[in-house]
């Protein structure tokens, strides 16, 4: 094979090769194939010279490029996949340090990514058949390699194990999607309303650092009294904990409000629940609950380190209302005190509940952040739209002014209520 007789010292060994940075065979591929542009990246796990010979004889034969590194045992090998993981690993079986599928188990694990192609000997196809069925892409028999079958396995295990890659990917996409759902079941739920006495208008989107549902939640209750009982929170984080927690949170209290807890006594319970489902100690919660008696001419208010409530008259004048609250859920368990405010509502009110990721976007180029009272300019801009418009519109204007620094980063969970034939 080839010109003329070559040492197997000719191989790169890693020193005259600057490895790549760790990278994923998803990364992109030019499209007329993987031998376009960058050469594929090939380690060769062999502890014999004249092997090792053999194969850089074929890889000159094949006229194809690639780089080509050699490791002559597997310690050597996982040292070198520390540094950089290569399109494909070239492994022999027979290692002074490793046998068998062994030395397999531990190159998949050092470098899930990589494709592998195992190499055997003339009697030893069963063990290239087990490797394959242990995870390598491909195998071939020493004794009867020639250039183009080479070659040709090489590629095809990278291209397999492109594949299989992103098939992993798409499946994990997929599981995500179906989490998600179910977690937007519970984060966003449907009002359990008795009669039409009162329109909940709801809206939440995610922030743009993680587009998907993080710890915002909300839900509305109607006992049958006809009082009217309404909650805005957020669960600290981001993610699958922090969604799941907002879930517990939100459960709980409709399931307590619907036992008969009020005011403080209900936020007791809300922050056992936060503190015994907690991942850790520095989790917390925000939130606001409303209750509205049938016929009365105000609102009860309780919060927890969230921010104000918006009202808009019915001449469209729009108010913040800040009413004195307690602290953060799960900030001192067991001692804090959260205050009931009565706040002034007429027939043709309506109230507005947020989440800070409505208002903590920044306007403009500097760290200037909208504020309640920028939120409070936007909702007097816009107050005479229709509700369901008048929501679009504020959180729309929200989005515009923090467009600079790329939108609102935190999730947004908004909670307008109207009421009809309230004497």
């Amino acid at each position: 094979m080839g010109d003329g007789p070559r040492s197997a010292s000719a191989l790169n060994t890693g020193d005259p090769f600057v490895p790549p940075q760790r990278r994923s065979l998803l990364d992109p591929v030019p499209a007329s194939g993987l031998w376009d542009g960058a050469p594929p990246d090939v380690l060769l796990i062999e502890d014999d010279a004249g092997d090792a010979l053999l194969v850089e004889e074929l890889v000159a034969d094949t006229g194809a490029p690639m780089e080509l590194r050699w490791a002559r045992t597997l310690a050597e090998a996982l040292s070198q996949l520390d540094t950089a993981v290569p399109h494909c690993v070239l492994l022999d079986l027979h290692l002074p340090d490793a046998q068998g599928l062994e030395a397999l188990e531990r190159v998949l694990q050092r470098a899930g990514e990589a494709a592998v192609v195992v190499l055997t000997g003339l009697a030893e196809e069963q063990a290239g058949l087990a490797a394959v069925a242990a995870g390598a892409q491909d195998y071939l028999i020493k004794g009867r390699l020639d250039p183009d079958l080479f070659v040709r396995a090489v590629r095809y295990a990278i291209q397999r194990k492109h594949t299989e890659l992103a098939a992993a990917v798409l499946q994990e996409g997929r599981l995500r999607a179906e989490e998600n759902a179910r977690l937007e079941r519970g984060l966003l739920p449907r009002p359990l309303l008795l009669d039409d006495s009162v329109v909940v208008h709801a809206r939440y989107q995610p922030g743009r650092a993680q587009a998907l549902l993080g710890g915002d939640f909300y839900d509305v209750v109607q006992t049958p009294d006809g009082t009217t009982h309404a909650l805005v929170g957020d669960v600290s984080g981001h993610g699958p904990d922090a969604a799941a927690l907002g879930v517990c949170m939100r459960v709980a209290w409709r399931s307590f409000v619907l036992a008969g807890a009020r005011e403080q006594q209900l936020l007791e319970l809300l922050e056992q629940i936060l503190v015994a489902e907690r991942s850790g100690p520095e989790i917390f919660a925000t939130l606001s609950c409303l209750t509205r008696t049938a016929g009365q001419a105000s609102v009860n208010v309780v919060r927890a380190g969230h921010p104000g409530l918006l009202v808009r008259s019915r001449e469209r004048q729009v108010r913040m209302e800040v009413v004195p609250g307690g602290p953060m859920l799960g900030i001192l368990p067991g001692v804090a005190r959260w205050p009931s405010t009565q706040v002034p509502l007429s027939d043709d009110d309506v109230l507005m509940l947020f989440t800070d990721g409505l208002i903590e976007g920044r306007v403009g180029e500097g760290s200037e952040r909208l504020g309640e009272d920028g939120l409070l300019r936007l909702a007097a801009t816009h107050a005479h739209h229709p509700p369901d418009r008048f929501v679009d519109t504020v959180i729309g204007a929200a989005e515009t002014l923090a467009a600079a620094s790329g939108g609102l980063a935190d999730d947004v969970a908004v909670l307008l209520l109207e009421w009809n034939n309230t004497p």
